[in-house]
């Protein structure tokens, strides 16, 4: 997808209903960030965590039940590690708990135009009814992009640290295409590995979905791919 004006480019099989795993977090972040920007948190909240959003399995930041933490370094443990403490704790803090959260989600997907998506939770741990599409995710994407750019730069970090735990961002692209600054990765056993990246060059900004690829390393080359003939194909 061209990011300004929302073009496909290329695609197959862009509208099927798939299990987006850890892309889930792509509006979980949206919505933080959408917050941020109307003024109702700040990035220097604190946020008490729960033991529900601790005890919550998969990735994680590593935050303990009853810490305080702030709003920035939650966002960061969203985008950067995929924590799913860091997810549910920003769920509860803004809707109370994750089924509202969730709520929300699906109302802002509609709102988004995203029209083949249903999200039960705030993190893309497997749900029955829990889907998205790839087309789906890149309109999103164009959205984390263009309507809140004053965050946008966290999703090129390469690491995220706290308390005292180094984590590296699984998305391969950081550090093998300058030109590549996010967004996301997800894995689980019923989605396959999941990559949503956008890469910008001159002028021009891409965005690249791939879903249910094999490996780590398939779905960094297939994202390769895609961007390298976006890029190719508007040239023409």
């Amino acid at each position: 997808m061209d990011a300004n004006s929302g073009r496909i480019l290329a695609e197959h099989n862009s509208d099927e209903r798939l299990p987006p795993a850890s892309l889930t977090k792509l509006m979980t972040a949206y919505l933080v960030e959408r917050e941020l920007d109307r003024g109702t948190i700040n990035l220097t909240d604190m946020i008490n965590i729960s033991e529900n959003a601790w005890r919550t399995g998969g990735s994680k930041m590593f935050i303990e039940v009853g810490d305080q933490v702030s709003v920035d370094d939650l966002l960061h443990g969203i985008i950067i590690v995929s924590g799913n403490d860091a997810s549910v704790a920003m769920a509860e803090h803004l809707a109370g708990g994750e089924a509202p959260f969730a709520d929300l989600m699906n109302q802002h997907a509609t709102r988004l135009g995203m029209n083949n998506t249903n999200f039960q939770n705030a993190t893309g741990l497997p749900g029955e009814n829990h889907y998205s599409t790839a087309h789906d995710m890149a309109r999103l994407s164009q959205h984390i992009i263009n309507d809140y750019p004053d965050h946008y730069e966290i999703y090129s970090q390469r690491t995220f640290s706290y308390g005292g735990i180094d984590q590296p961002n699984r998305n391969r692209l950081l550090w093998r295409d300058p030109s590549v600054d996010g967004l996301k990765t997800g894995w689980t056993t019923e989605a396959g590995f999941c990559l949503v990246s956008s890469a910008k060059r001159d002028d021009m900004r891409l965005i690249s979905v791939v879903m249910g690829t094999n490996s780590d390393e398939a779905r960094a080359q297939e994202t390769q791919k895609l961007l390298s003939y976006g890029f190719r194909f508007s040239r023409r």
